[in-house]
C-alpha cells in the first residue's frame, strides 16, 4: 500500500478545498479514504461515463476531476501514487467481474496521471506556474496513453479499434495533446487558486 508523505505546503495553501484537520500532524485514515474513493471514481467513469466524443485522448477527461480533487483534498507527498493504486485495484476488481471496459490507452492516462501530479507538483509554485505544473501532468500521461494506443492499433487484434491506422494517425497525436493539456489546466484551475491566499486577519478580541 502506498505511504502517504509530509503536506506540500505550497500545494495546501493554494487549495481551495483545504481541510485544516489533516493537514495539522501525520496523515490520517481520512486522507487515505478520500484517496482511495477518488480513485475507485475515476476508475468508474473511465468505464462506465460516455462522453459521446469522437476524439482521440478524450479519456481522459473522465478522470482528471477526480484525481485532482484528491490532490486539493490531500495535498501530500504521494497522494498521486495512491489514487493510482486505487484506480488500478479497482480496474483489475471490474475485470475480475466480467471486464472493465477500459481501453489500454484510457486505462494507460488513467494509471499514469496520479504519479505525474505528484512529480508535477513536488514543488507547487504560484501564479501561471502552478496551472502549467497540471497541464503537463496532463499532457504526459496522454502522450504515454497515445503511444499504447498506437501500439495496439499498429498490432491488431481486439484493441486495433474501426478506425484505420493512416486515418487515426492524421489526428490522435495533435488531439492527445490538446486534450492532455486542456484537462490539465481546467482541473488546476477548478480546485486551485493561481496566487497564494491572503493573510489572515486577527480580531481584536484576540490581540494581546
Amino acid at each position: 500500500m502506498p505511504t502517504l508523505g509530509a503536506v506540500n505546503q505550497p500545494l495546501a495553501d493554494r487549495s481551495r478545498l483545504s481541510r485544516e484537520s489533516s493537514l495539522n500532524g501525520g496523515a490520517m485514515l481520512s486522507d487515505l479514504v478520500i484517496l482511495f474513493g477518488c480513485g475507485v471514481i475515476a476508475a468508474a467513469t473511465s468505464a462506465l461515463v460516455d462522453l459521446n466524443l469522437r476524439l482521440p485522448g478524450h479519456a481522459i477527461l473522465k478522470v482528471v476531476l477526480p484525481l485532482s480533487l484528491g490532490m486539493a483534498l490531500v495535498p501530500r507527498r504521494g497522494s498521486g501514487v495512491t489514487m493510482g493504486a486505487a484506480a488500478g485495484a479497482s480496474v483489475l476488481g471490474m475485470s475480475l467481474l466480467g471486464g472493465s471496459g477500459i481501453g489500454p490507452g484510457a486505462l494507460t492516462s488513467l494509471l499514469l496521471l496520479g504519479p505525474l501530479l505528484d512529480v508535477a507538483v513536488r514543488r507547487a509554485r504560484p501564479g501561471w506556474r502552478l496551472y502549467v505544473a497540471f497541464a503537463t501532468a496532463g499532457l504526459v500521461a496522454n502522450l504515454g496513453a497515445f503511444m499504447v494506443r498506437g501500439g495496439t492499433k499498429m498490432s491488431g487484434g481486439g484493441w486495433s479499434g474501426l478506425r484505420p491506422l493512416q486515418s487515426w494517425l492524421s489526428v490522435a497525436p495533435w488531439s492527445y495533446a490538446a486534450c492532455g493539456l486542456i484537462a490539465g489546466l481546467i482541473s488546476a484551475v477548478i480546485w486551485f487558486r493561481a496566487s497564494d491566499p491572503p493573510p489572515r486577519q486577527i480580531s481584536s478580541g484576540q490581540e494581546s
